[in-house]
């Protein structure tokens, strides 16, 4: 070989060996990053409930677990109300909206009404009690939030307990597997990760076109972290946190105004929304019906006016302390990316899932979601808990059971409270036809009622079933006290199939009001008075 070809040839080797070089390097990459090398098993983004359950759930597995909480203040400013330095927007600590700003501060102060109104009962039986008796919001709500605060510091101690990393960081996705966190300072962090799960949850609805309402309007994130009280108060919206929120309110002893566009409980069944309503007008909460606000003004005094119309388009204007907005949540997705990388996402944003058969697998096969930001998903805590661990151990236990979405009970915590399991009477209309289903109710008063003499008439039971002594129990439908702790032993019955020969043959415990429930016998076809009047 000449030398100027013997040149050209080490010159070609040297190259051609640089090229396989990098490209064994690159690969290297690729295979460390995409096969078991990657920072961690599992990322949750969300620190809620669902979130916390599912990470858990994943490290007692033997897995990398990280969790992402962040939470971004509302947008309320309290400046103006609570004077300068008190800072602007509620924060709260980890554990989501449920512990902090959902169902434990929203039961806690439903105890505190219903104390009140026990309290006045007490005089009934005997006891001797001062005419007079009054809330101290804020000696309530203190107690309240050093509650919260304990959960909030008792899941970040389960977390290192479990060996989940937590990270107080706001997450988003630089690309599928690859998650950038960024802290309060603006630091930043990449986390890379096999899989993820997206359980951010959802926030209040705060619309804008209406003028003033966003400026001077609090919302649920905003109602239990209120130093003072709300004194005169417009909850606007016909949910089930406006109306529990109404509810509190007045038993609380607050002048409390619930304007509705159109109905009270929409996914409920309508016979018994109608009745939690009467029960609250009739102690003291007043409704605008077919109402909706037109502008919130701040007046001299600090009061909020607010001018709202009627269905006919007649304007009217009243004075409040403070407007309460309920009309509706919108997941946290938009910070995160999904889109970008392939995740689909419904019109409001919410994760579309029941990808290959897995009720919680996004459109990206590694990413999941869970709880209230799942499309077409009961927004309840328990339903998040369950899911979640269920996932856990789909994802690293073998298992193959998923969630089931059906028969999913519920309560609403007004002051006549309303628990629920399986479906209402217009679905059951609908699903099998008037002529193939069974309503068996009955009225009844609870006998704590009887000797303080207390309304019971919006006190109801109604058991919807498939037509025939052995047909289905679809579902049972209650408003009464305690009505979340008796449909919780029912819902277990109805996800076993009961049937109404089971539900009706069973023994009931008295004197209580879960024996109504398997005393009921009068049908709705039949026309007869449903009232109960003995044992």
């Amino acid at each position: 070989m000449s030398a100027p070809m013997a040149i050209r040839y080490r010159k070609h080797h040297r190259l051609f060996s640089q090229n396989i070089l990098h490209k064994c390097r690159h690969l290297l990459r690729y295979l460390s990053s995409s096969h078991g090398k990657r920072d961690y098993d599992l990322v949750v983004i969300g620190g809620g409930s669902g979130g916390l359950a599912c990470s858990k759930e994943a490290a007692q597995l033997g897995k990398r677990v990280a969790v992402l909480d962040y939470v971004n203040p509302s947008p309320h400013d309290w400046s103006g109300q609570y004077g300068q330095g008190y800072g602007q927007g509620t924060q709260w600590g980890l554990g989501g909206t449920c512990v902090n700003v959902g169902c434990i501060p929203k039961k806690l102060m439903h105890q505190a009404a219903l104390l009140g109104h026990l309290i006045e009962d007490s005089r009934s039986y005997g006891w001797d009690v001062p005419e007079s008796v009054n809330n101290d919001w804020q000696k309530m709500c203190g107690a309240i939030q050093n509650y919260i605060k304990s959960l909030n510091w008792g899941h970040r101690v389960q977390l290192k307990d479990k060996n989940v990393e937590y990270l107080n960081a706001l997450g988003s996705f630089a690309d599928p597997h690859t998650i950038r966190a960024v802290d309060a300072k603006g630091q930043e962090r990449v986390l890379t990760t096999e899989n993820a799960v997206v359980a951010v949850g959802c926030r209040p609805l705060l619309p804008s076109q209406i003028p003033g309402m966003a400026e001077h309007a609090v919302t649920s994130d905003d109602l239990f972290w209120m130093k003072n009280s709300p004194g005169k108060t417009l909850v606007i919206g016909g949910s089930y946190i406006a109306l529990e929120s109404a509810g509190f309110l007045t038993g609380l002893g607050f002048d409390t105004t619930v304007m509705v566009r159109s109905i009270c409980l929409r996914m409920f069944d309508q016979q018994m929304a109608h009745l939690v309503t009467d029960y609250m007008e009739n102690s003291g909460t007043r409704f605008l019906k077919q109402c909706v606000p037109v502008r919130v003004e701040k007046n001299g005094d600090g009061k909020l006016e607010v001018q709202y119309q009627d269905a006919n388009g007649n304007k009217d204007k009243e004075t409040f302390d403070t407007v309460l907005l309920a009309v509706g949540r919108s997941p946290v997705t938009k910070q995160l990316n999904l889109s970008q990388i392939g995740v689909d996402l419904d019109d409001v944003g919410k994760v579309i899932g029941d990808y290959d058969g897995d009720h919680e697998r996004s459109s990206v096969s590694h990413i999941y979601a869970i709880g209230d930001v799942l499309h077409g998903r009961p927004e309840l805590t328990p339903v998040a808990i369950k899911a979640g661990k269920l996932l856990a151990h789909r994802l690293f236990g073998g298992s193959q059971v998923h969630m089931d979405y059906d028969k999913v009970p519920t309560t609403v915590f007004t002051p006549l409270e309303y628990g629920v399991v399986g479906i209402s009477e217009e679905t059951a209309n609908v699903t099998f036809g008037d002529s193939n289903i069974e309503v068996y109710h009955a009225f009844y008063v609870p006998l704590e009622f009887a000797i303080p003499g207390r309304d019971a008439t919006q006190c109801y039971i109604k058991v919807i079933c498939e037509k025939g002594d052995d047909g289905r129990v679809l579902g049972i439908h209650l408003t009464g006290p305690n009505a979340g702790e008796i449909i919780q032993g029912f819902s277990v019955a109805i996800t076993c199939g009961a049937t109404w020969r089971q539900l009706s043959s069973s023994i009931g415990i008295h004197p209580t009001t879960a024996e109504e429930l398997v005393k009921i016998h009068i049908t709705k076809r039949s026309g007869k008075d449903p009232t109960v009047t003995g044992c």
